[in-house]
């Protein structure tokens, strides 16, 4: 389901130049972003380069699912 939405010029331009640089549409961009401010403020002591990491694990794990690492066995 998709929403109109209104935001800011400058908020506009700062994503479709971002997305270009990051090959991402300026709605996904702008997706990005509110995924990461999201789990930010939902986890103020965790630093922004392992919220960064923790999302990028579980989008790997989607496209291709690791089997469960049990320590000990060879």
């Amino acid at each position: 389901m998709s929403t109109v939405i209104r935001i800011s010029d400058n908020l506009a331009r700062a994503a479709k130049t971002r997305s270009k640089v990051e090959h991402r549409s300026m709605t996904s961009q702008l997706e990005y972003w509110a995924t990461i401010g999201k789990a930010a403020e939902d986890n103020p002591d965790l630093p922004f380069s392992f919220i960064k990491e923790t999302l990028m694990a579980i989008e790997e794990m989607k496209v291709s699912p690791k089997e469960e690492y049990t320590f000990g066995r060879a």
